[in-house]
């Protein structure tokens, strides 16, 4: 069966398959880790974290109970020898890689720290499952902005080229080509043994207290009466709800499962094009959800390069996983204007996000 020829539109994760399955999350105490960490609860997998201890102050892996149904190690990415004895004593069946230091801006300051980490630490990921023998799936998460940027007017495919000209987008492009050497070194010749990375646009969602990211500095101003600087109100952005990319990897680890010598493979996971907005409009639709007016001016300061125009087309996924958005912008929104409104209410963060995964579940595409 030609599976490039097959459109299976609208698949949906597969509870059945992940309960039982051990899985492992590096990043688990991050943004995009967390709300993964307690999907994967939810679908009744056996969970392990391995990253650094959740930042200081405000994070959702606190907030939200995630460690409380995992496993968690707290120790450095960098470390291949802590990597491989948590490989070693968790034995997981399926690899999930999110630990980065994923701040473009940061990786100006940190620019050695931000290699270390997003190249050698996916190294090290590799190289401990390389050695152990119960993994059969790796799921490496990179980004988007691992493509050489040509500020086109159109999305980029995953045949496109790699580079960046900030250290953050390099550091991504070089960790694609160390997937892809490791790939075809070492796990194409054990035929059970199926690594994949995937990259994602701008993914907002409750919980994010980044810096230097549009909508969490937007919740900070709102709930602080304070104006907002807004570096570059023009650029365009693939903004996306954090639980539209993150479907995506569970459905291609259930697809890298039965199939790897099908889906070894690079996959984007980007918005519908017409989700792409410019900052602008993001501020304004957020200050219409909010209900409460705020203001907001441009940041004079001086400014380091950054994308002003970056789209992916997702059309491979679409046809060969059969995954699709299911949240438009709009309703992306709303969901997190509603988190930070019941953050700000001391309410249960653990249950909504929950039952937002539940209601993003319940879509019928």
């Amino acid at each position: 069966m030609d599976i490039q020829a097959r459109s299976v539109e609208g698949l949906a994760v597969n509870p059945s398959f992940w309960c039982g399955k051990r899985v492992l999350l590096t990043g688990h105490t991050g943004f995009k880790g967390s709300w993964l960490s307690l999907w994967l609860q939810k679908l009744g997998a056996t969970v392990a974290g391995y990253a650094l201890p959740p930042a200081p102050g405000e994070n959702l892996f606190e907030l939200a109970s995630v460690g409380e149904r995992m496993e968690s190690v707290f120790a450095d990415i960098r470390s291949l020898e802590s990597v491989q004895k948590l490989v070693a004593q968790f034995r997981p069946e399926i690899v999930f890689h999110l630990a980065a230091q994923p701040l473009v801006r940061l990786s100006y300051l940190i620019p050695v720290e931000t290699y270390q980490v997003n190249v050698m630490g996916t190294v090290n990921l590799l190289e401990a499952v390389r050695t152990t023998g119960s993994c059969r799936v790796i799921v490496v998460i990179t980004s988007d902005k691992c493509y050489e940027n040509r500020e086109w007017v159109w999305g980029y495919r995953e045949s496109d080229p790699q580079g960046g000209d900030d250290p953050y987008s390099s550091s991504k492009g070089c960790a694609e080509l160390a997937i892809s050497a490791y790939r075809k070194s070492f796990f194409e010749t054990h035929r059970s043994v199926a690594v994949a990375s995937a990259r994602a646009g701008n993914v907002i969602g409750g919980g994010d207290f980044s810096k230097d990211r549009l909508v969490p500095d937007l919740m900070t101003a709102i709930r602080k009466c304070s104006p907002l600087k807004v570096r570059y109100p023009n650029a365009i952005r693939p903004w996306q709800h954090v639980l539209e990319p993150l479907s995506g990897y569970l459905l291609l680890a259930e697809k890298l499962w039965g199939n790897p010598q099908g889906y070894s493979q690079s996959w984007n996971f980007g918005p519908s094009l017409d989700d792409a907005r410019p900052v602008r409009w993001i501020v304004e639709k957020v200050n219409d959800l909010w209900g409460e007016q705020f203001s907001w001016d441009l940041d004079s300061e001086p400014k380091l390069h950054e994308a002003h125009l970056l789209m992916l087309d997702s059309a491979k996924a679409r046809m060969m996983l059969g995954w699709k958005p299911r949240w438009r912008l709009e309703q992306a929104l709303e969901a997190v204007v509603d988190w930070y409104k019941a953050y700000a209410k001391a309410e249960s963060l653990r249950e909504l996000v929950m039952q937002q995964i539940a209601s993003y579940e319940s879509v019928d595409t």
